[in-house]
């Protein structure tokens, strides 16, 4: 008697989803996720720093705040029209709501807001989804 149990092949991330195991419309990998995180932040630290000075780097006040407001305005504005930030975009990955639907402004706005309070999108859930996708209802997918 064999008591081996066979894998389900239908057992993998994003197939409650319905959506593919692997390629262009499946769930984005932990690696495009970070490399499209480390990107928008060196993007927004490049765009702040020709906007407020070098201040933005080393300066308090009002300056400190700036690479942060950058990023949330990146990210919100390039994931509403684009489907993704500049680093999701570079990256071939983007965000769409859980039925494929763009997620237009509102939940842009607030995706991008759990984003920048770190927490919410550092809890991952069931899928590689992070709280924000969650409550939000959308997903990370792979472009390519």
């Amino acid at each position: 008697m064999d008591d081996t149990v066979s894998p389900d092949p239908d057992d993998y991330p994003g197939a409650s989803l319905g959506l593919p195991p692997s390629g262009a419309g499946s769930l984005a990998g932990w690696g495009s996720r970070v490399a499209a995180l480390i990107l928008d932040w060196g993007a927004s630290m490049g765009v702040a720093v020709l906007l407020f000075g070098t201040g933005v780097l080393t300066g308090g006040g009002w300056r400190a705040w700036m690479i942060l407001a950058v990023f949330f305005v990146e990210s919100t504005v390039l994931t509403a029209l684009a489907g993704g930030s500049f680093g999701k975009i570079v990256a071939r990955i983007g965000v769409l709501g859980t039925d494929g639907s763009p997620i237009g402004w509102g939940r842009s706005t607030a995706r991008a807001l759990a984003v920048c309070l770190v927490l919410p999108a550092v809890v991952i859930g069931a899928e590689r989804r992070s709280l924000a996708d969650l409550v939000l209802g959308t997903v990370v997918l792979r472009r390519r």
